[in-house]
């Protein structure tokens, strides 16, 4: 039985790196090892010009009734003057709110053959395998009053609401314990118990989850302490779960430990459903549209292709095609081959099109 794929380009280089995840659906397909059905659609900008929304109608039908969403990238300077309700980042919003997306998980992954473009010392990064998982639904991005109001003599007060639930905390957590389990057995929750409630609650029901896995160690840090530490001594992370915002900042600086944000994936999971155990789920790149290089041929698409993995990984449970696509990016980088944002002495710069080409190439071989 097909899977449906619903591919989600946007703006920018998200065209182009979807461009060659297309081309490797189509060979896994034609080599016996998946079948893959896919449809297109517009979201942020692109989808804007087209229908005055961010994601039109149609496509968010589409983005539910397929088994996982592959997402590009949205954005530019051409939308800037765009009301914030319609924003090309509003379509990302809506689908992770009507998909119920709840996990965001973004490992920062060094690869050997460019433990020396981090900024860290290569001691500090090789080998460097750190999984973030982030709360992706509740805190201070959703919670309500969120306004700025005027309050006379030129001045205006501007107010987030950071809000959680204890069962929003539960299952975040549930989520990291179970993918430690089958990482390092290492959890850090971090949040900002000292200063904050909603901290204070945070760390109270990650306590309460722990209990249920004595198989996996736990241990409390406060975020603030974690972006220095990612900084100090990135290997001793394995797991860190937390919160919507603090995992916003925190995924980026570790992003960075890598090399660079063109490197990553994330994946975005909603719950299990109760009959048939799958997941809504979305894939993508962690970096913008970057519109200075589009249509320029030059992006980076191993952050796409890698997101792809992801999809294989947890939403198909093919693990061990996963696993292979993720050494064939290892197997290219290996080689020499860079694009412009990674280019190091001594290597070959590529194209987007010749990397995607280079990628299927070591699949092949």
């Amino acid at each position: 039985m097909s899977e449906k794929l619903f591919l989600l380009p946007g703006d920018g280089i998200g065209t182009e790196i979807m461009a060659e995840v297309v081309k490797l659906i189509d060979w896994l397909n034609a080599k016996g090892k998946t079948d893959f059905t896919y449809d297109s659609g517009l979201v942020g900008g692109c989808a804007y010009d087209v229908c005055g929304e961010a994601i039109s109608e149609a496509d968010m039908e589409k983005a539910l009734a397929a088994d996982a969403v592959i997402f590009g990238a949205v954005g530019g300077p051409k939308w800037d003057d765009v009301t914030y309700e319609q924003r090309p980042e509003a379509g990302l919003l809506r689908l992770r709110k009507d998909l119920q997306l709840f996990a965001n998980l973004r490992p920062a992954i060094c690869y050997p053959a460019l433990a020396d473009a981090s900024a860290l010392k290569r001691e500090l990064v090789e080998g460097l395998d750190i999984l973030i998982v982030r709360e992706l639904t509740g805190g201070v991005y959703f919670g309500e009053p969120k306004e700025i109001t005027d309050l006379g003599n030129g001045q205006k007060r501007a107010v987030d609401t950071q809000v959680y639930e204890s069962y929003e905390i539960d299952r975040i957590c549930r989520v990291a314990f179970d993918l430690a389990r089958t990482r390092g057995k290492l959890v850090h929750s971090a949040d900002k118990k000292n200063v904050m409630k909603s901290g204070v609650l945070w760390d109270e029901v990650a306590h309460q989850v722990a209990k249920d896995y004595t198989d996996v160690t736990f241990q409390h840090i406060l975020a603030d302490n974690c972006a220095m530490q990612l900084v100090r001594n990135p290997k001793q992370f394995d797991v860190i779960v937390t919160d919507n915002l603090f995992g916003d900042i925190l995924s980026d600086a570790a992003a960075m430990l890598t090399g660079s944000l063109g490197m990553l994936p994330s994946a975005s999971l909603g719950a299990p459903d109760a009959a048939t155990g799958k997941r809504k789920a979305l894939y993508e790149p962690v970096h913008g549209s970057a519109p200075d290089i589009a249509g320029k041929g030059v992006a980076n698409p191993i952050a796409m292709v890698a997101s792809f993995a992801m999809a294989l990984r947890y939403s198909f449970n093919m693990v061990e095609l996963a696993d292979q696509v993720e050494a064939a990016i290892a197997g290219v980088l290996g080689d020499g081959l860079r694009s412009a944002d990674i280019m190091q002495d001594g290597c070959r710069q590529v194209g987007t099109e010749e990397m995607g080409a280079a990628i299927i190439a070591k699949l092949d071989a």
